[in-house]
């Protein structure tokens, strides 16, 4: 078995989605298991010979979760599958708040406000999140694009226990993701939104990609960044990161960064697709 990966996060972040998605890798996705039976499951998996392409425990209900308990689950869970890891599913409160009051359900932290709910549970859960191997945040993502960050972080495309590197485009007008290590900012270069035919185009078409790599600002840019990655990288897999998260960004999200993170992804020979969170917006 390759992986075993447990899956926890602040309540409405997208447990349920991530759930789904690695079921549909071929996962074998354990939902709400006690925490103090994942060890004893985890000893069965690795026993056994399960054609899985690797095992999620999916941890919630942040009133039966106790910090220190699922900390020791992982420290267990490490002696006996090196690839044991943490995945910490994180949103911004406004947006945790809006979620639950669409969908009218209760907040499993109890507390006077839903509010409060959400502030207990974060203070709750923030020993987790320090610890994390990989903290996704869904507060700027839709459900296809958090599904889609998950087949490109957890497709088989790299041996396990390899450094696995994705590349995600933004606007800083819709915010900076605040789940990526590495943030390049290409808003120095000129923009093709003020031109006419560019600007219902994205940096995927090869007229705005031309016209954004074609000028030496970029060229000199991706160089340099590329020089960076090339070095950078394996520096962090020597230090035993599991994930690394690159993000590029420009104004709004659909010219400029696109076309420089596909050609970053292209030079570096990254294996995943690039997540383009801002592109249709």
């Amino acid at each position: 078995m390759s992986e075993v990966v447990l899956v926890t996060g602040m309540s409405g972040a997208g447990r349920s989605t991530v759930s789904a998605a690695l079921e549909d890798l071929g996962w074998f996705v354990i939902d709400n298991l006690p925490v103090e039976l994942i060890v004893r499951v985890g000893e069965l998996a690795a026993a056994g010979s399960f054609d899985y392409a690797g095992v999620a425990f999916v941890v919630g209900r942040s009133g039966r979760v106790q910090p220190d308990a699922l900390l020791a689950v992982e420290m267990e869970l490490q002696q006996m599958h090196e690839n044991a890891k943490i995945l910490f599913l994180d949103a911004p409160d406004d947006v945790l708040i809006h979620r639950f009051e669409a969908n009218r359900r209760r907040h499993p932290f109890p507390a006077p406000s839903l509010a409060d709910s959400i502030a207990g549970e974060r203070a709750l859960l923030q020993s987790i999140r320090d610890a994390a191997d990989l903290v996704i945040d869904t507060g700027s993502i839709n459900t296809n694009q958090l599904r889609a960050r998950i087949v490109e972080i957890f497709t088989d495309t790299n041996t396990p226990g390899s450094l696995r590197v994705s590349l995600v485009s933004f606007g800083y007008s819709n915010g900076i993701p605040r789940d990526v290590d590495i943030v390049f900012d290409c808003r120095f270069l000129p923009n093709p939104h003020w031109i006419e035919e560019l600007r219902p185009l994205s940096g995927l078409d090869e007229p705005v990609a031309t016209y954004v790599l074609s000028q030496e600002p970029a060229q000199h840019f991706l160089a340099d960044v590329c020089s960076l990655l090339e070095w950078q990288i394996p520096a962090f897999a020597n230090e035993g990161k599991a994930y690394l998260s690159i993000a590029i960004g420009c104004t709004g999200g659909r010219h400029r960064s696109v076309a420089i993170a596909e050609e970053i992804r292209r030079r570096l020979k990254i294996p995943n697709a690039v997540l383009h969170r801002d592109i249709a917006r």
